[in-house]
């Protein structure tokens, strides 16, 4: 589900926050050139919170974006309780995205295990 720790602490993007449908597409533009810059000895992943877990199941919306995402080994997760929010499942997500219980649990546990944290 996403939860492996990394052998070297990456970068962690959260995203979360209202107008999804603005924000959504420039996290995942900023993720992808972070994990370009950062090269590939640096795991890199979105964390995706609140309504725009729905997203993440939309064809032709942001979820068309993410397969250039996973092509450059980002790992695209989505918070739990919101998809619940949002009367989803992980089923209903496209493929490849993975789920984590609580997006507020996972960054937590990354930072603690060094990950840098940046929140778009």
């Amino acid at each position: 589900m996403g939860e492996s720790p990394a052998l070297v602490p990456g970068l962690v993007v959260h995203g979360s926050g209202p107008s999804p449908e603005a924000w959504l597409p420039a996290a995942m533009r900023t993720t992808l050139n972070a994990a370009a810059d950062l090269g590939g000895g640096r795991a890199v992943e979105l964390v995706v919170q609140g309504p725009a877990v729905a997203l993440l199941a939309t064809p032709g919306g942001p979820a068309a974006q993410l397969a250039d995402l996973l092509a450059a080994g980002i790992g695209i997760l989505a918070c739990g309780n919101s998809l619940r929010s949002a009367g989803m499942t992980g089923e209903d997500l496209a493929a490849g995205v993975a789920v984590v219980p609580a997006a507020v649990g996972h960054l937590a546990r990354r930072q603690w295990e060094g990950w840098a944290y940046i929140r778009i």
